[in-house]
């Protein structure tokens, strides 16, 4: 299944007009004597972006340079991986997500590393917490966003839960993206499958599809295009003022538009999110693998950890990283967000599409 999970924020600050960092490059000399290579190589999926200053500090504190091999969406960057196995491309993997979790698991991709300071990390998104096989980097909600210009001149109350989507008020107004192609697509189903559970999800979506919800091939068309209430919507005059996106969605809308609003132009339904965890591993085979566990250490450190927000948009899992202000004042807390176990995804995944697929969208 063709997923893509390169990030909405970024795709959002890329669909603005901004400048994502490519990566930051290094020498693959040997050090004087030392028989190790200086860099290690992070092979990751398009979204991976962090600051010059905090990868030159890696490199200050533990002598390696960082090289990021960018390799398309997760999907595509997981699969690349998989064929590769044993010989692979560099010596960490970082952006699979639960949703995949269990594929890369049980290919045998990574070798076991138990990060430094993994104390500080959330209990809830260890979910390899036994076999330290991979590391839990950040999480990211996805969430039905809101238009809030479009609900205060209706005089509507925007829909908190995936309940509210079924209501008559809000016929023809959400548009989503295709589960089949689209990571927000497939999470926004997951979440429902969670909600209602494996019985259930079909007569939910059965029900949604008779209130007018639109399904379309990806985020980017979805958002940018279909959306009321983003920026590219606004432009296209869209109609639909409803989206599946992701909670860090409104503070970007702040954070790129020009002059900066006082308040974000859209909203998060929290009744509607569902919880991705990304995470990185040690790959086995690799070259660098005393680099590859020094840069495990660093993407738990909290200096990694508060510099991903405004670059990823995603949030931190270490629990004493401070989110910046922009997001606290902005974004969405999702205090209980949907979830549902990796192995049980791997298992139904490929089935909870097909049958998404032949209720919605044939």
């Amino acid at each position: 299944m063709n997923t893509t999970t390169k990030y909405a924020a970024t795709a959002l600050a890329a669909a603005l007009g901004v400048t994502v960092l490519a990566g930051c490059g290094g020498s693959d000399d040997e050090p004087e004597g030392s028989g190790r290579s200086r860099t290690v190589t992070l092979v990751s999926h398009d979204s991976f972006n962090a600051s010059d200053s905090v990868l030159e500090a890696f490199t200050k504190e533990t002598g390696y340079k960082i090289k990021v091999l960018k390799s398309g969406d997760a999907g595509a960057a997981l699969n690349q991986e998989i064929l590769t196995k044993g010989s692979p491309r560099g010596d960490v993997f970082f952006g699979v997500d639960n949703t995949l979790l269990s594929r890369a698991l049980d290919n045998g991709l990574f070798t076991p590393y138990e990060a430094k300071g993994l104390d500080r990390v959330a209990a809830d998104a260890q979910l390899d917490a036994t076999g330290h096989r991979v590391t839990p980097v950040d999480t990211g909600d996805i969430c039905v966003n809101y238009d809030k210009k479009y609900f205060a001149d209706k005089k509507l109350d925007p829909p908190q839960s995936f309940e509210d989507l079924l209501k008559p008020a809000y016929k023809n107004l959400l548009v989503t993206e295709n589960a089949a192609t689209s990571s927000p697509g497939l999470g926004f189903l997951l979440g429902t499958v969670a909600t209602y559970g494996e019985t259930g999800y079909q007569d939910y979506w059965k029900k949604l599809k008779d209130n007018g919800v639109k399904v379309v091939d990806g985020w980017e068309q979805a958002y940018n295009e279909e959306f009321s209430g983003s920026a590219g919507g606004r432009k296209t005059k869209a109609d639909r003022p409803l989206v599946v996106s992701y909670a860090s969605s409104p503070p970007v809308e702040v954070l790129y538009a020009e002059p900066q609003p006082t308040e974000a132009p859209t909203g998060v339904s929290t009744g509607t999110c569902f919880r991705q965890i990304e995470f990185a591993g040690l790959l086995d085979g690799a070259k660098n693998e005393a680099g590859g566990k020094a840069l495990l250490d660093f993407l738990i450190s909290k200096q990694f950890q508060e510099d991903m927000p405004l670059n990823m948009f995603v949030n931190p899992v270490a629990k004493d990283a401070e989110l910046p202000e922009l997001f606290t004042k902005f974004g969405e807390t999702v205090g209980k967000p949907a979830t549902v176990a990796p192995e049980k995804i791997a298992k139904n995944r490929e089935q909870w599409v097909q049958s998404w697929s032949s209720l919605v969208v044939k």
